[in-house]
Formats: C-alpha cells, sequence, structure tokens
C-alpha cells in the first residue's frame, strides 16, 4: 500500500509533461491562464481624468465664444458712441468714477479669492476651498449692489432707457443694456458659486467643477476691464 505522499508524487509525475509537445502545451496553458488572471485582477484604467479635460476644453471654448460676443457688443456701443455727436458725459467724478474704483476693486480681489479657492480644492483642502469660493460670492453680492446704486443714482437724475437730460436718448438703453448684461453675469456667478459650493462640501462635486467655476469668474472680471473705460472714463463730464 503506498502511503499518502507517495500517491501525490505519483500522481504529480503522471501528470507532468514527459514530452517536448507536452512541454509545449502546458507552457501555452500556464501563459493563457496567468494573462487572464492579470485582465481581471487588473482594474480598469479611470476615464475620469479624460472626462474631467473634455469638459474643462468645452468650458473654454464657450467662454471664449461668449467673450468674442461679448466685445462685438462693446465694438457696437464704440461705434454708437462715436457717430452720435450729442452723446452724453454724465458721470463725475465724485461719485460716480470713485464708486467705479471701488467696484473694480472689489472684483478683482474677487477674482484673486477664487484662485485662492481653486488651489484649496487643487490641494484637496475642501473646508478652505468652500471658505474661499463663499468669500468671493460675498464680493459678487457686494458688487452687484455698488452697481445698483450707480443705476439708483442716474435714474434720480433723470436717466430713463430712451430719455436723459443731457442729450442723446439712446445713451439710457446703451448703459443699461451693457452693464445689465455684466451684472447678469455677475448674480449667475454668484449663484453658481453657492450651488456648486454647496454641492463640493457634500461631495456631490469636485475640484474640477471649481476649476471651471473659476474660469466663468475671471471671464466676469475680464468683462468689467473693458465695460470701465469704453461707458465709464470715456464718458467722464469735463
Amino acid at each position: 500500500m503506498l502511503t499518502e505522499p507517495e500517491k501525490i508524487d505519483c500522481a504529480e509525475k503522471r501528470l507532468a509533461p514527459t514530452t517536448p509537445r507536452r512541454r509545449i502545451a502546458h507552457y501555452l496553458v500556464d501563459s493563457w491562464i496567468a494573462r487572464r488572471g492579470s485582465r481581471l485582477t487588473t482594474p480598469a484604467p479611470s476615464h475620469a481624468p479624460a472626462a474631467a479635460l473634455a469638459t474643462m476644453q468645452a468650458t473654454q471654448a464657450q467662454v471664449n465664444a461668449h467673450v468674442g460676443r461679448v466685445l462685438r457688443t462693446l465694438f457696437a456701443y464704440g461705434f454708437l458712441r462715436n457717430a452720435t455727436p450729442d452723446w452724453p458725459r454724465p458721470f463725475n467724478f465724485s461719485p460716480s468714477i470713485i464708486n467705479v474704483m471701488l467696484m473694480t476693486f472689489v472684483l478683482i480681489s474677487s477674482s484673486l479669492t477664487m484662485l485662492i479657492g481653486v488651489r484649496m480644492a487643487q490641494a484637496g483642502n475642501k473646508s478652505g476651498a468652500f471658505r474661499w469660493i463663499f468669500i468671493t460670492a460675498a464680493a459678487g453680492i457686494l458688487f452687484a449692489l455698488l452697481h445698483l446704486r450707480e443705476w439708483l443714482g442716474l435714474i434720480a437724475e433723470g436717466v430713463r432707457l430712451f430719455q436723459n437730460p443731457w442729450g442723446a436718448g439712446t445713451f439710457g438703453a446703451a448703459f443699461f443694456s451693457i452693464t445689465g448684461l455684466h451684472l447678469t453675469h455677475v448674480v449667475g456667478g454668484v449663484v453658481a458659486m453657492v450651488v456648486v459650493g454647496l454641492r463640493y462640501r457634500r461631495g456631490r462635486y469636485n475640484a474640477d467643477d471649481i476649476e471651471i467655476l473659476g474660469l466663468y469668474w475671471h471671464f466676469v472680471d475680464m468683462v468689467w476691464m473693458f465695460v470701465v473705460p469704453l461707458v465709464y472714463l470715456l464718458n467722464v463730464k469735463q
């Protein structure tokens, strides 16, 4: 009678490849099993970075297209202003231009706070990113309030969409259209920051979403840099 170890040894000898053809067959089968095992155990590569890059590129393309539309609108405003001999120049240095300077400072500062929030999100500091996003939103609200004060001051002086006390009636329509369009983007950005910030804190959004939000806010800031000289500084009362 064979013992249990001897039985196992005999079985292994019977299963072992004894000819070159069997050795090659065993080698091919073992290689195929090894490859299949590695495919099953290796996790599939994540497509999240590629998707995030595609989203970022699409957002950048939309921002660039929107910048083009805004610049065309400002170009049309400049053409209208130069073609109208009695175009009003209603803005005094105080309080109008001082208010505009304060608005510009607030908006540029908010661009910096948004940049800090994006960097915090990329570093994985969720609480820090959330805090700076809401500081940016607060700056946007302050900008909107200063803008509304400017509007109320002009309305009190008699500026309407198609009439004003100083000259061409189209001044009011052009002024309220351009500044109102920009103000709408600011308010939309503030709402987006609140919504995205809250969802980011809850884990529904990630750093890529914060970066996309930052691109939008920088676009809003950049447009204001064109609005200030064309709409305000060229129309300072002399």
